[in-house]
């Protein structure tokens, strides 16, 4: 396992994280922990098919990336976080669609970066 890598890039996965949520106002909505995630899944989604055996690319670096830059970089954890705290001040509606518009955007990005993964490799 690429411990060094994954530990190397999961660190800056995180600071990349932390900078992208001080470019967006989120008082009043997540936008910044939405965008990451949605940037996340879109990377996920590229790196996938990228690392899919027609590459030859080293199976450690898929590792080092999606589980360290990846993984320090998402913020799945603050979006439940974020989801519960609409729910504890009874704004329901912005939890639900909050996390709807999450998964579904999630998926999507997924999609997009699995086919813009395909248009360029």
């Amino acid at each position: 396992m690429p411990w060094l890598g994954v530990f190397l890039l999961g660190g800056c996965g995180a600071v990349a994280r932390v900078w992208a949520a001080t470019l967006v106002d989120g008082r009043f909505f997540p936008w910044a922990t939405l965008g990451v995630n949605l940037l996340g899944c879109l990377a996920i989604g590229f790196l996938a098919e990228l690392f899919e055996d027609r590459t030859g690319l080293d199976p450690r670096l898929r590792v080092s990336l999606i589980g360290g830059f990846l993984g320090g970089f998402t913020t799945f954890s603050a979006f439940g976080l974020e989801c519960w705290e609409f729910v504890a001040r009874g704004a329901f509606g912005m939890a639900a669609a909050y996390a709807l518009g999450s998964l579904i955007l999630a998926v999507v990005g997924v999609g997009l970066g699995i086919g813009f993964a395909r248009l360029v490799l």
